[in-house]
């Protein structure tokens, strides 16, 4: 039985909540220490390795400890092959709604990011829109 939407899942669940708690150990566990995050959301291309990441989301209040609503969303899985997936997600942060593309690779016998591409809008905006 191929249990693998369910291990990425699980996955899932560790970079929800590390993002919304703050926790680097827990993001180190889905993230693949080579992954890098781009973006152009804000101009000229951002390239970001693990330690810049690690060190931003450690140096900034929690949505937890900020009492945010927990705005994260899996939108699709298409996996592509027994050890490849790409991920789409929607996760808020603060006071942006990003929307994220997972590369994910198994390795050593587990799921882990190994690339990220997102963009994000404005969460005010959003919410604006959805009471319209």
């Amino acid at each position: 039985m191929d249990t693998s939407f369910d291990e990425i899942t699980q996955a899932m669940t560790a970079y929800f909540d590390g993002f919304y708690d703050g926790d680097v150990d827990t993001l180190k566990t889905v993230f693949h220490p080579s992954c890098h995050l781009f973006s152009a959301a804000d101009g000229p291309l951002q390239d970001d390795d693990m330690e810049t990441v690690y060190a931003r989301v450690a140096g900034r209040p929690s949505g937890a400890s900020q009492n945010d609503v927990r705005r994260d969303l899996i939108l699709s899985i298409d996996k592509s092959g027994p050890e490849s997936a790409l991920v789409k997600v929607q996760i808020a942060i603060g006071p942006k709604l990003f929307t994220d593309y997972l590369n994910f690779l198994r390795i050593d016998g587990r799921w882990q990011i190994i690339s990220k591409i997102y963009t994000y809008v404005l969460l005010t905006a959003v919410l604006a829109q959805a009471a319209e």
